[in-house]
Formats: C-alpha cells, structure tokens, sequence
C-alpha cells in the first residue's frame, strides 16, 4: 500500500512540474487515435461489407473477389507497425507534406488499422444469425437495406466493442509514432523519459495511457450494453 501511496505522489509531483508537456502528448496522442480510428473505419467498413457479400453463398457471390481481397487484408495485418510507417514516408510526405507530425502519424496509422478494422467488422457480421438476412430478403429487402439494416444495425454492439479494441490497439501505435517523433505522449516518454534519463516522466506516460485505455474499453462496454437488444 505504501509502494502504490508513493507512487500516486511521485505520479503528481511530476505531472504539477511538468504539466503543459504532458497535456499537449495527451492531447496529441487522442488526435491520432480519434482520427486514425475514424479513418481506418470509413476504409475499413466498406472492405468488410465487399468481403462479406461476395463471398460463396452470400448476397452476391464472387469468389475472386473475396479471396483477393482477403490477400490484400492479410498481408497489411502482416506488416509491423514501425516497417509500415517507415515504408509509407514517401506516400506520407506526398499526401501530407510532412512525417514528422500529428498529421504525418495519422495516415500510416490509418493505413495500417485498415486492414485490421476490416477482418474486426467481418468477424460482427459473421456472428450475426443467416435467418435475420433470410427474412430480410423475404420480405423484398435490396442489398443495401440489407447490409445497414441488417449486418451494420444488427452488429452494432460487436462493432462498438470492436471499435474500443480498434482504439486501444492505435494508441499503441500511435506510442510508436511518436517514438519516431511525431508527438504525443510516445514522443514525451522518449524524448524525456529515456533521453533525459528522467524515468518518472515515462512511468507518468505509461499511467496515462493506462487510464486511456481503462475509459475507453469501459466506455464501449456500458454503450454496448445499452444498444445491444439481447439484454
């Protein structure tokens, strides 16, 4: 009890001191997970639905169509984080006129969610029932009415929970990215905590990603629980 007494006065004493730095690499670290997880998702949601409706069996069958998809998906899930960034600063500088930014962390990081997003979203909609699209079908549903009727609305509990293990996985990222300069709290750890030998700086970092992560999951598990009709 002591231990932890000591550490909670240690954790203020360095927060008080070092303040500004540390709100502006929480901030920034937010940014980048806000944005990323929000741009992974509108790439990712649709990569999902073609998988999905295109498989054998499905809405509309194409079976070239899943299996190259799916190669694509696999491979990017394949890629470490930091090689992916590394590979992309080209692309990176092209599309943002920077890498080392908030700005040049998010495309990489969107990038390299994306394909994890997409295998997260097809899993929600593999555990949906066959019978809810079956009677939506007969009862003259389209395609469309399908999919956000069916697989986006009826899946949305799995894909807020989905979303909040999204979320926490790019916080790790975007601790990487940061380590490689491009701010937040990765940056703050780094630059401070390890450089300046000032391991108080990192372990208030790492305290702070930990309550980052502690709201987030517990967040998606109460809106989970609200919306999901089976409760």
């Amino acid at each position: 009890m002591e231990f932890f007494t000591d550490l909670i006065n240690a954790a203020d004493r360095v927060f008080v001191a070092h303040w500004p730095l540390l709100l502006k690499g929480t901030i920034d670290t937010l940014l980048m997970v806000v944005f990323s997880t929000l741009g992974a998702y509108v790439l990712g949601i649709p990569l999902a639905v073609i998988l999905k409706i295109t498989r054998p069996g499905s809405l509309h069958p194409i079976p070239v169509v899943p299996v190259v998809i799916g190669w694509i998906v696999n491979m990017g899930r394949s890629i470490p984080y930091i090689i992916l960034m590394i590979v992309l600063i080209p692309v990176t500088r092209a599309v943002v006129g920077s890498t080392l930014s908030i700005q040049g962390a998010i495309f990489p990081l969107i990038i390299g969610a994306t394909p994890f997003v997409a295998r997260m979203v097809e899993t929600s909609f593999e555990e949906l029932p066959p019978g809810r699209v079956e009677a939506a079908l007969a009862f003259g549903a389209s395609t469309m009415q399908v999919i956000w009727k069916v697989y986006l609305r009826e899946s949305l509990p799995s894909l807020v929970r989905g979303a909040a293990i999204s979320a926490i996985t790019l916080i790790g990222y975007s601790a990487i990215a940061g380590a490689l300069g491009n701010g937040g709290l990765g940056d703050v750890a780094i630059r401070y905590g390890y450089n300046r030998y000032q391991g108080d700086v990192m372990i208030v970092c790492i305290i702070i990603l930990v309550i980052m992560v502690q709201v987030i999951q517990s967040v998606a598990d109460l809106v989970a629980r609200k919306i999901d009709k089976r409760i």
